[in-house]
């Protein structure tokens, strides 16, 4: 008996720990999903698995809508004014409601299309060691020409319907292990022109809504196949995801505001040098 509480209680720190490592590198333009992989390669755990990795994911949608509630009230509140046929989507709080829309699109289908026809995808080999360690690099050579060749001179105003459209189909790579969302659409936006850390705000919020969704399709699912003392340790991943999520998000930011994202482009190309070795 005693070994089974062991084992269980060794099930929750690996939780909390998986959970500290999603939020943290959520909002970074590392890759939470590669390092959801990677991380319990390192230590000889079991793969945990896509359910697992999207589920705990909630914790740094919330995390995100918490960190960014005035603005996102604001967002809504602009979004039903605008059907005032005087007003219109003419603010910048209504526009960006329209652009978290319009940018969601492509995730969003692409995400049901290989969830209905595509059901073997979780072990399919995108999702091995070989291929993040590849895409993490590309990734890294993206981003750093991203920081060469953006103009960084858009700000919040400056941004179009093209650029969302643009930063919509960049964030729908995601859907493959080791892209990162917030690093592919803070790619796409740099190249667009857009400033840094305007650039980074709107990753975080058009990330909200696939983060939101595929969290809770995933944690619904494994709702109908496991019993409530085995959703515990999901529930304290997703607690510790949240907090480490706000910790991240408000780093990035911060750390935007001063310098460029050369040391993730060093840290990604590292990253996927180093699983190579390990192979």
């Amino acid at each position: 008996m005693s070994e089974e509480i062991n084992q269980y209680l060794f099930i929750c720190f690996k939780s909390f720990f998986l959970g500290i490592i999603q939020g943290f590198t959520e909002f970074l333009p590392i890759s939470s999903t590669a390092h959801l992989k990677v991380v319990p390669y390192l230590f000889g755990w079991n793969d945990l698995g896509v359910s697992f990795s999207a589920s705990i994911q909630l914790g740094s949608a919330v995390a995100i809508i918490y960190y960014f509630r005035n603005q996102i009230s604001l967002i809504i509140n602009s979004f039903f004014s605008s059907f005032n046929p005087s007003k219109g989507f003419k603010d910048e709080n209504s526009r960006l409601f329209l652009y978290i829309f319009v940018a969601s699109i492509p995730i969003l289908v692409f995400g049901l299309l290989i969830k209905l026809y595509w059901p073997n995808y979780s072990d399919s080999n995108l999702r091995g060691l070989f291929s993040i360690a590849i895409t993490s690099i590309v990734m890294a050579l993206l981003l750093a020409l991203s920081e060469i060749y953006g103009k960084r001179n858009k700000l919040f105003v400056d941004i179009n319907l093209n650029d969302v459209i643009k930063l919509g189909l960049a964030q729908s790579l995601a859907l493959f292990p080791g892209v990162s969302r917030s690093g592919i659409t803070l790619t796409s936006a740099l190249f667009s022109g857009i400033e840094r850390k305007t650039a980074a705000r709107l990753s975080f919020l058009v990330g909200i809504p696939a983060v939101s969704i595929s969290g809770l399709v995933e944690l619904f699912s494994l709702f109908r196949v496991l019993s409530v003392i085995d959703i515990i340790p999901i529930i304290i991943g997703i607690i510790s995801s949240f907090f480490s999520s706000i910790f991240a998000i408000d780093l990035f930011l911060k750390f935007l505001s001063k310098n460029n994202t050369l040391a993730f482009v060093y840290y990604r190309l590292a990253f996927g040098i180093f699983i190579l070795t390990t192979l």
